[in-house]
């Protein structure tokens, strides 16, 4: 399994208005092409202005099959288009790791 962790940081004040256009807008296309999230985090304690999510794939083959499908979907771009207007993302980081053998994950 190959996990996809991805850490978003906004603008102070703009995580709501973020998260929401997400949740009306990108939700549905990024969901129908990469399933469901393993995660979808906000911050309870520590920088209130970052969010994490983590996608979970068999490969990276099956990582970029995905994500090609997704950027090749007209609802996912108009969505991208929205969230770079908006400009609430100030920062992105992103990880691609493996569980250890002696804690395997379950789906």
């Amino acid at each position: 399994m190959l996990l996809d962790v991805r850490t978003y940081t906004c603008r102070p004040g703009t995580i709501k208005a973020h998260l929401a256009l997400y949740e009306q807008k990108g939700k549905g296309p990024q969901t129908r092409h990469l399933g469901q999230p393993f995660a979808y985090l906000v911050t309870e304690t520590g920088n209130v202005n970052q969010y994490i999510h983590i996608w979970a794939y068999e490969n990276a083959g099956d990582r970029e099959r995905k994500r090609a499908a997704m950027w090749a979907d007209p609802e996912w771009l108009a969505y991208t288009q929205e969230s770079a207007q908006l400009g609430a993302l100030e920062a992105q980081e992103n990880r691609l790791m493996t569980p250890v053998p002696f804690f395997p994950l379950t789906r």
